[in-house]
C-alpha cells in the first residue's frame, strides 16, 4: 500500500470507538473552559479545540489523535496516539485508550506514571476524573457534554 492509500478495511474498532467524544464539552476544575472533538475527514484521525485557562494562563490548541503510519508504512502503528499543539509554543505526546466506560491518556508513552483517567457517566454526558502526575501533582477534572 502506497503512502496516499486508504486502508480498505477503515478504521479500526479502538479507533472509532473514540466517537463518544465527539461534540463540545464545557471542562471544568483544574483547568476551566471548553473542548470539542470532531472527526477528520476520512475518519482516521479526531480532532481536539481545545480552549482553557489554566494555572490563570490562556491556552489555545489543537489536538490530532489517531494511529501513527510513518511514511513507507504498510500498518500504522499498535497504539492510539496523539500530538497537542498550544498557543504558548508547547508540544505534547499522549497515548490514548477507551476500555469500557474508562478513557486513559498517558503523558508520552503508554503505562506513564502522568496520566488521566476519566469515566464516562452512564448517559455519556460527563467524564470526570483526575490527571495525575508524578510527585503528587495534578487536579481532577470533569467535562459536561455542552453539545
Amino acid at each position: 500500500m502506497s503512502a496516499y492509500e486508504q486502508d480498505p478495511a477503515g478504521p479500526d474498532a479502538a479507533l472509532t470507538a473514540l466517537d463518544r467524544l465527539v461534540g463540545a464539552w464545557r471542562v471544568t476544575g483544574g483547568a476551566e473552559g471548553t473542548v470539542v472533538y470532531r472527526w477528520m475527514e476520512g475518519r482516521y484521525f479526531l480532532l481536539q479545540d481545545v480552549d482553557l485557562v489554566q494555572d490563570g494562563k490562556r491556552v489555545v490548541g489543537l489536538e490530532v489523535i489517531g494511529r501513527e503510519r510513518a511514511f513507507g508504512a504498510e500498518r500504522p502503528g499498535e497504539d492510539i496516539r496523539s500530538r497537542f499543539y498550544d498557543s504558548l509554543g508547547n508540544t505534547f505526546d499522549y497515548v490514548y485508550e477507551l476500555a469500557g466506560d474508562t478513557l486513559t491518556i498517558w503523558a508520552g508513552e503508554k503505562g506513564s506514571p502522568a496520566r488521566y483517567t476519566g469515566v464516562f457517566s452512564a448517559d455519556g454526558t460527563t467524564v470526570t476524573g483526575p490527571w495525575t502526575y508524578p510527585g503528587g501533582g495534578g487536579y481532577d477534572s470533569t467535562m459536561v457534554r455542552a453539545g
